[in-house]
């Protein structure tokens, strides 16, 4: 009995000498979906090099948790994006989604993951009746709703003076309210020409020549990506450009359209949530390390992007690391504070962002880069138009 005591001694005296090793916490998976692939596929790497870039400062991790991101191409085609999102969540069995850049994509993903009662967090996509009557708990929109830049544009047009304007967008569900927007606070001036082009349309000829004989006090375009690139250099090229003034939301005269198009987007006015000259200093760490990192500035997408990355973070805080109890990472995520690179933000009730709205204007800098300096404020604390539609149901 004696040596059997003195046995048992020795396992519990082992065991406390050498526990057991801790159970290491699972990777926490995200589904990126965006567009990688296509004339477009810059909006979706800078996005995608934007999260990234925060998972790197934090060592793979966001906030105490390891985490895997599961990339998906969604190729603009509202098709794969659904696929991708039955994939990630069938066979990958990822924690939350974050994605897209494209509307019609968008409008393709956003139920199927509400449905499956999992998270999606947009860095760029965010539809009228995601803010208003169709808002869910699923979703968390961090760039803004589709109006609202265009909101600051109208804005600012109507401040300066503009009686006579002339308005492109490409015809699809973003262009649209994209003008929408631009309508809603432009006032009493009158619209001398409202033009919807094909998504795939690259060749504006027909538009500018119609746009120089309507003679128009100014010009407002919204155009992303590679259709901006092609706008703006036969904007210049069709001898408009110092003839009527231009304005378009940041993403259509962002580092996405830049380096690309020289100086003939120099002089052009944008509507702005984010520059990278804002001194806040959060947004001065963000943009000297994407530009250590990557060898370029960042633009609003590579900026959306961090900033979810960075809320994300700031959420598993909350929940100790922890991404498979839902309900919990949701509340997490509403109440996360965490230092915007955009300066102060917060999420309504409809969790679309309450933010500031600025005042840019494309010069040539001292560098020789082409960028997008501060000349004021357009709205504080800005929120979304669709918001008292919502009647937000608990997750």
């Amino acid at each position: 009995m004696k040596t059997a005591c003195l046995a048992s001694a020795a396992l519990v005296l082992g065991a406390l000498l050498h526990p057991a090793p801790a159970v290491a916490q699972p990777a926490v998976k995200i589904g990126f979906i965006n567009t990688l692939s296509g004339a477009n596929a810059t909006l979706g790497q800078e996005a995608l090099d934007g999260f990234n870039l925060a998972v790197k400062l934090g060592n793979g991790k966001l906030g105490p948790a390891a985490v895997r991101l599961v990339v998906g191409d969604d190729q603009q085609k509202p098709e794969v994006g659904r696929q991708l999102v039955d994939k990630m969540s069938d066979l990958d069995r990822v924690d939350l989604f974050v994605g897209v850049a494209f509307s019609n994509v968008m409008q393709a993903i956003a139920r199927p993951i509400e449905e499956r009662r999992a998270i999606l967090l947009s860095p760029n996509a965010a539809l009228a009746d995601q803010a208003g009557r169709r808002c869910s708990p699923s979703f968390f929109a961090m760039r803004d709703q589709n109006d609202e830049l265009h909101e600051a544009a109208g804005q600012y047009a109507s401040t300066q003076g503009y009686k006579r304007m002339y308005l492109m967008a490409p015809n699809y569900a973003a262009g649209k309210e994209a003008l929408a927007g631009f309508k809603r606070f432009y006032g009493k001036g009158e619209i001398v020409g409202e033009v919807y082009t094909p998504l795939s349309q690259l060749d504006f000829a027909a538009e500018l020549a119609q746009l120089r004989a309507a003679k128009p006090d100014a010009v407002y375009f919204f155009y992303p990506g590679g259709l901006a690139i092609s706008f703006l250099r036969q904007f210049e090229q069709a001898g408009l450009k110092g003839a009527v003034p231009l304005i378009g939301p940041s993403y259509s005269l962002d580092q996405t359209v830049l380096p690309a198009v020289g100086d003939a987007a120099i002089g052009a006015m944008a509507s702005s949530f984010w520059a990278d000259a804002l001194e806040f200093p959060a947004n001065r760490a963000f943009v000297a390390a994407f530009k250590a990192e990557y060898r370029r500035s960042p633009s609003p997408y590579a900026a959306v992007a961090y900033d979810t990355a960075r809320l994300i973070a700031a959420a598993l805080d909350k929940t100790g690391g922890q991404a498979a109890d839902r309900a919990a990472l949701h509340a997490a995520l509403v109440s996360a504070r965490f230092e915007s690179v955009r300066g102060p933000f917060r999420f309504g009730a409809n969790q679309f962002p309450v933010q500031n709205y600025y005042l840019t204007q494309v010069v040539r800098r001292p560098d020789g880069e082409a960028g997008l300096d501060l000349r004021g404020d357009i709205f504080q604390a800005h929120a979304d138009s669709y918001g008292d539609a919502c009647k937000m149901r608990p997750f």
